[in-house]
Formats: structure tokens, C-alpha cells, sequence
């Protein structure tokens, strides 16, 4: 089923039932195969592709139990999102209000944290048990706001029969994913929601820049926090010779010496002072700094044990990672869209792959070489002990795992790679 010309502003300028006829539909056409006069937006029909796939019942609300108040409290002390919800309400909930709109804040698993906005939506987002400790993960309750984001990692707005389930056709919503830059974490979603008469086009693009606020205001936080850390480290880093970095808990370098700055270390989940193996670096020393680590890349340790197994694990849709494991500790990463599709054409091709060849892969199209080296050079850096060039390719000394979804349908399912599409159905 191929894009149309339906879009959000011409949605918002028909009358509610008139919008919500036609995308019932559009919804109609597609969940009896056939092709409609007007198809829907692309976020929408690959949501309802994959709702499809799954079996899901398109007349049947599905409710997940709520998360205890306890549980409710503890995701919320210890989410990052705590740290901007202050940014969050400022730039949305007087407007949201205003507009017979309402706030979420849901978590990476999508369990729904806060809810602000009018006191009159709020009620009705109770009757679609839109509330706090709420699952609306796209796999339970079918293409929103909030979970649809998760999964493609795209801000996404969806109006009326755009859900797929039918009992949220009175509901629109708009939400938007947060990535906490420190570590690179999808941490979850800010969404606006309210009642299909609200509906207004720019909603989306608010969310969106309120969303880039929060993390900006994040990253802020992350360049005061180097800053303390480069003081202290600095004095110590221009007494020593050869190679050394101070990084913070994170991985992120704020002093070196004697080497090109790297980019953001894999460090293990645990990290104690001694030896250490990192994918980037090799065999290094690790000495604790004041909100952070020093490290020493040691050229004079070459009988140290070094890790002997990788594993590409994809088998959470929206949370793909790499784990280094071996002797002396376990190094993860969690990977971009891109990269997850990168290394797993690469997994399955442990011989290797020119860049030529990649770009098939990735983009179906030979010739987009230099997307390809960039995106690489930029894995590399996190694991140039693990990847090889030259062809592309995990080094022969490392044992390679691929952990894929119980369902073929559920790889990576945000991707429209060819090879991960060739991967779905085999």
C-alpha cells in the first residue's frame, strides 16, 4: 500500500465526522486487504502492518494491568525524564490544557509515569485507561501515540481510526521519543492527547520541539558535570606521560593526553579499578577519579585475556544491543537503528562485507558508499577491537551470536533495510 496525499493538515480541515468516515475507510480497506482510493500516512500503515502480523484483534480493547503505586513511584525517582519534567510541563501542559489536551510521559517500556492537562480530558482519558502505570506499548494496545514512537523512534501523531484498535477512535494524540544523550538510552515518550474534536496539525511539531528542549536541557547537565570532572582530572593528566583519558560513568571522555580525543567508551555495566579489556581501546588500567575513571591504555600487557564473544542481540524490537563478554567483564552498548541493521547484515555475513555491498544491504541502492563508511567509522569507535575493515566484518577472534525475535515479523521492525526485510521471512 503506497503513501497518499492524506495528510494532518487536511485532516484538521474537514469536519470531525467527515475526517473520521474517511479514515475509517482507509482503516476498513486495509484490514480486508484491499487497496483504498486514499492511503494512509506511512508511520500508520507500517504500524498497522505490524499489528497485523501480530494478529491483533482491531475491535478489542486490550488493557495490561496497572503497575502497583510503589512501582509507579520508584520508575519515576529513577527515570531520567525526572530530571526535565520540570522543562516538559513548562512548554506543554498550559498549552495542552488550554486546548482540551492532556500530557503523558511514559517511560521506554511505555508505562504511562505522568499525566497532567484539563481536569475534564483527564476524566475521559480514564475511560480509555489512558492513567498512570498503564501499559501502552504498541504490541498490547495497537498503533498510538505513545507506543508507536517507541518503536520507530519517530515523532508520530495519530488521529481517530489511525489507531488500530477501534475503541481509540474518539482519541488523537502526538508523541515523541526522548534519547538521554549521555548514554545514548531511548528513555521514553512525551505524548499530547485528547478528544478527536481537538485535533490541530501543529501539535506534533510543538511536542517535537519541546521534546529536543528536554534534551538539551539533559545534555547541559551531562557538559556541567564533565566540567568538574575536567578540573579535577586536568592537573593530574599534565603530570603524566604517554597515554591516558579521564571519562566519566558514562564512558565520556573530559581530559586526555598524549592520544586524539576518542569518542564515548564501552565500559563494562560494573567497573572496578585494575586491568580492564575495552572493545575501543584494548587491554587498559582503571583508576577511580571523583565522578569518574582514569584510564591507561597499556601497550606492555599483551598475554592479558581478552574478551571472546559478541552478542548482536535484537530480540527486543525497539532496544537493540552488542554485548562484548569474555574473562574479564561484559561490555554493552545500545545500538541506533542504523547501526543495529549494520551489524546485523555483518553477522550474517561473517566473511565481510565491502561498503559496496552494505549499501545494498541497508539502502538497496550499491552507490551510497560514503553513508556507509561514515555510519561505520562511527561503530568503530566504540568497537574498533571488534570490527575489521577491508572488507567490514567482526574479527576472526571473536565468536559471534545473533539473537533474534521469537516472531521473524518482529526484526527490527521500525527498518525497511533489505536485508533485514529478507531476514523477516526466513
Amino acid at each position: 500500500m503506497k503513501n497518499s496525499s492524506l495528510d494532518l493538515a487536511r485532516l484538521a480541515a474537514m469536519d470531525t465526522s467527515e475526517a473520521l468516515r474517511l479514515l475509517k475507510g482507509v482503516r476498513d480497506a486495509a484490514l480486508s486487504g484491499r487497496r483504498p482510493a486514499v492511503g494512509p500516512r506511512t508511520d500508520i500503515d507500517e504500524s498497522w502492518r505490524r499489528m497485523m502480523q501480530r494478529g491483533m484483534d482491531p475491535d478489542r480493547d486490550h488493557r495490561a494491568g496497572l503497575l502497583p503505586l510503589a512501582e509507579i513511584e520508584r520508575r519515576r525517582n529513577t527515570s531520567p525524564l525526572l530530571e526535565v519534567l520540570p522543562v516538559l510541563r513548562e512548554g506543554l501542559v498550559s498549552i495542552a490544557d488550554a486546548a482540551q489536551h492532556i500530557m503523558v510521559v511514559a517511560d521506554a517500556e511505555g508505562r504511562l509515569l505522568w499525566r497532567e492537562g484539563s481536569a475534564a480530558v483527564l476524566r475521559k482519558g480514564d475511560a480509555h485507561g489512558f492513567v498512570p502505570g498503564a501499559a501502552w506499548s504498541e504490541e498490547l494496545v495497537g498503533t498510538n501515540g505513545v507506543g508507536t514512537a517507541l518503536v520507530s523512534r519517530r515523532p508520530v501523531q495519530v488521529h481517530s481510526a489511525e489507531h488500530f484498535v477501534a475503541t481509540h477512535h474518539t482519541w488523537t494524540c502526538a508523541g515523541a521519543p526522548i534519547t538521554d544523550p549521555r548514554d545514548g538510552r531511548l528513555i521514553g515518550v512525551v505524548d499530547v492527547s485528547g478528544p478527536l474534536s481537538t485535533m490541530h496539525p501543529a501539535t506534533l511539531a510543538l511536542v517535537t520541539s519541546v521534546t529536543r528542549l528536554a534534551e538539551a536541557e539533559l545534555r547541559a547537565r551531562h557538559h556541567r558535570t564533565l566540567d568538574v570532572l575536567r578540573s579535577v582530572a586536568s592537573p593530574l593528566l599534565a603530570r603524566m606521560t604517554g597515554r591516558a583519558l579521564a571519562v566519566d560513568a558514562n564512558g565520556w571522555p573530559a581530559a586526555v593526553t598524549g592520544m586524539a580525543p576518542p569518542g564515548r567508551l564501552s565500559l563494562p555495566k560494573s567497573v572496578r579499578a585494575g586491568w580492564l579489556w575495552l572493545p575501543s581501546l584494548g587491554m587498559c588500567t582503571i583508576e577511580p577519579l571523583p565522578g569518574g575513571w582514569l584510564v591507561r591504555p597499556d601497550e606492555a600487557h599483551p598475554d592479558a585475556p581478552v574478551p571472546g564473544r559478541v552478542v548482536l542481540d535484537l530480540s527486543i524490537p525497539r532496544r537493540p544491543s552488542v554485548t562484548v563478554t569474555g574473562g574479564s567483564g561484559s561490555w554493552s552498548h545500545e545500538l541506533s537503528p542504523r547501526h543495529a541493521e549494520l551489524l546485523y547484515a555483518l553477522a550474517r555475513h561473517r566473511d565481510g562485507r565491502t561498503a559496496a555491498q552494505l549499501a545494498q544491504d541497508i539502502f538497496g541502492d550499491p552507490t551510497r558508499t560514503v553513508t556507509v563508511r561514515a555510519e561505520m567509522s562511527r561503530l568503530r569507535r566504540h568497537l574498533a577491537q571488534v570490527l575489521a575493515h577491508r572488507p567490514y566484518r567482526f574479527t576472526e577472534e571473536f565468536e559471534v551470536e545473533l539473537v533474534v525475535p521469537e516472531r521473524p515479523a518482529d526484526l527490527l521492525p521500525h527498518s525497511s533495510a533489505p536485508a533485514v526485510r529478507l531476514g523477516r521471512v526466513s
